[in-house]
């Protein structure tokens, strides 16, 4: 399948550059697979919208400030993106320029070394570990918000304003984004009406947001990333299954643990470890019912994800390209209806 299918054009002016506030306040789409119909409204609409059948599942993970400037023996400048924890002084990254094994770092006082490198991905040792390293990176990181947002607020407003509000797994390069349309008074009062609040993790990595640059979207290699789904959300998430109630997932990172998860007869087991699940048309999903989440980059794996979740076999229509998809009409009118577009942008829920 050809990654030409995934694309349409967007405005720049589209583009969030900052998160709607309150967050509730963003504008939300529901379309329905079943009849096509695409409809405009709120966030906070969920709270009349959804009750008792409902089964919301949230990724915890809490963005850490992971973006690094430091500066090589030589002297010359280095960025850093921090992209997987690996053990208690070592960690994943990407850096500008690129690096070889064996180069020496220094980012303010702490000193790392290139112990490997693996395409544009290096395996970075730092001289500290524990606790130690942890705070120094808080210390001297920044907020890894995408590029593609030019944001003039400090540093400890970003790290309010990109985390949700029930985040609290640390270990992720980037916020997921559906989630930030809650409020923690959003979410007393939908639990208050019943709705079933259940949470797992995804470290967002670059599984998620690595861009695909082969041709053919089948040559494209997704990173793993590292997600838990524990005993106990598993038996919930499975007998709310078996008594009929519907499955919303929480944005896509959501979904790829959910379907990481489950076997060919639609039970959840438990499970640690990473994951590299790669979900694009025709994929058949096996436990989620209904999906919300942001408007994303074209071309994006997130993108297929979507557009394979209003296509055959989970519905009726055969997936031919994104723009002539449900998904891609939907993303016509959020265009003609200006909503805003991508991490700090608007959300469409998909039943």
């Amino acid at each position: 399948m050809q990654i030409g299918l995934f694309d349409y054009h967007l405005e720049q002016g589209r583009i969030a550059q900052e998160p709607a506030y309150p967050r509730d306040s963003a504008k939300l789409m529901f379309v329905s697979r079943k009849t096509g119909k695409i409809e405009d409204g709120l966030a906070s609409d969920l709270v009349k919208k959804l009750g008792t059948n409902d089964v919301l599942v949230f990724n915890q993970t809490k963005v850490m400030p992971v973006r690094l400037f430091g500066q090589k023996l030589t002297g010359g400048k280095v960025e850093l993106l921090l992209t997987k924890h690996i053990d208690e002084n070592t960690w994943e990254a990407i850096s500008t320029p690129g690096l070889k094994a064996g180069q020496k770092l220094e980012i303010g006082v702490l000193k790392a070394e290139v112990v490997e490198r693996n395409e544009e991905i290096i395996t970075l040792r730092f001289a500290d570990r524990g606790e130690y390293l942890r705070e120094r990176i808080f210390e001297f990181g920044k907020t890894p918000i995408p590029p593609y947002i030019h944001s003039l607020k400090t540093e400890r407003e970003l790290r309010r304003i990109y985390q949700t509000v029930y985040a609290k797994r640390e270990g992720s390069v980037a916020a997921p984004t559906a989630g930030l349309h809650f409020t923690k008074e959003m979410m007393i009062v939908l639990r208050d009406k019943g709705v079933q609040l259940e949470f797992l993790t995804l470290h967002i990595g670059l599984g998620t947001f690595r861009s695909v640059k082969t041709e053919k979207i089948e040559d494209h290699k997704m990173h793993t990333e590292r997600f838990s789904l524990d005993e106990e959300t598993a038996r919930r998430l499975n007998q709310a299954k078996t008594d009929g109630k519907k499955i919303i997932s929480i944005g896509t990172t959501t979904s790829r643990v959910l379907e990481s998860c489950v076997d060919e007869g639609g039970v959840l087991s438990p499970r640690e470890g990473e994951t590299g699940i790669f979900i694009y048309p025709p994929y058949k999903f096996k436990f989620v019912d209904q999906l919300m989440t942001n408007f994303h980059l074209p071309k994006s794996t997130l993108l297929m994800l979507v557009s394979a979740f209003v296509s055959a076999p989970n519905t009726k229509e055969k997936f031919t390209s994104f723009k002539r998809s449900l998904i891609g009409k939907a993303y016509a009118h959020a265009i003609e209806k200006e909503y805003r577009f991508f991490s700090f942008g608007d959300a469409m829920l998909i039943s």
